[in-house]
């Protein structure tokens, strides 16, 4: 009876001494209170009451940074939270060298927060996301490489001022906006005005050359008369006076009654007034 007594005991202490580690974790191995070894994947013997294991965690891990009031550089309240993701690279370290790293790792992100948008404006801070990732990131992993852990990414959800703030802030930006729509409808005016400017420019350029033109154009035609006048009517200015009523007559549609059998070179020489009517002659008939 006493065998299967003691064969029992040595059964359970075999049993209790089976350890398995799964892949996504490592073991710290402790023999009487002292750091024997760090167990793998898989089964490790571990034996009650001399050995004890701690198992850590190596994946990826995901730790919320509770919401904080951060008082900015220009004196306003600002409501922040964010979220660290992070690994335990050297478990030894993890174990020994902080004291629960699970909890400390939120509070060092929560302290380095404050710091960092602490030194910034509300408005900065808005604007700069991106840059306190980066620097919150760095200050941690850099604090953090003694605990054997290695901070992969932070990631703020928000920076809300107080209402009141968060109000005149809206004002602010309207008013902004209103300032820009306000300045490209005047931009869009004087544009506007400028072209109808050049328009009349245009207009008054054209008049002005075909006023030009029509000039040029009579000189020209008082040049030929004079010319003509000089040439074919030397001595006979009365003659080409009463041409030029006979031409002024005809171009204002001046009405003439042409009698039957009448020749129209007879009519205008009869309108001249110093031209003799040519009459046909009986030879000229036959």
């Amino acid at each position: 009876m006493s065998i299967w007594l003691f064969l029992g005991i040595v059964l359970v202490i075999v049993l209790l001494s089976i350890k398995i580690v799964r892949p996504v974790e490592k073991g710290i191995i402790e023999v009487l209170g002292k750091y024997s070894k760090t167990g793998e994947a898989g089964l490790n013997i571990v034996i009650p009451i001399f050995f004890k294991i701690y198992r850590v965690n190596i994946t990826e891990q995901r730790v919320d940074i509770e919401p904080q009031s951060i008082i900015t550089r220009d004196k306003l309240n600002a409501d922040v939270d964010a979220v660290v993701y992070y690994k335990v690279v050297e478990p030894k370290k993890a174990i020994y060298n902080v004291f629960d790293y699970v909890t400390a790792v939120p509070s060092l992100a929560k302290t380095t927060l404050r710091a960092v948008i602490g030194k910034m404006s509300l408005t900065e801070a808005n604007e700069n996301r991106d840059q306190i990732n980066a620097d919150v990131e760095k200050i941690l992993d850099k604090q953090t490489d003694e605990w054997g852990i290695s901070v992969i990414r932070v990631e703020l959800q928000r920076i809300e001022p107080p209402n009141d703030v968060q109000a005149a802030m809206n004002k602010v930006v309207k008013a902004e906006n209103e300032k820009i729509a306000a300045m490209d409808m005047a931009t869009a005016v004087e544009t506007q005005a400028d072209g109808v400017r050049r328009a009349e420019i245009k207009k008054a350029e054209g008049r002005a050359m075909a006023i030009k033109l029509k000039a040029g154009a009579e000189a020209e035609a008082i040049k030929v008369v004079n010319e003509a006048a000089n040439k074919y009517f030397v001595g006979n200015a009365q003659l080409l006076k009463r041409l030029e009523t006979v031409a002024d007559s005809l171009r204002n549609n001046t009405k003439v009654v042409v009698p039957a059998n009448t020749d129209l070179v007879n009519v205008v020489g009869e309108l001249a007034g110093g031209v003799l009517p040519l009459r046909r002659s009986a030879e000229e008939g036959e």
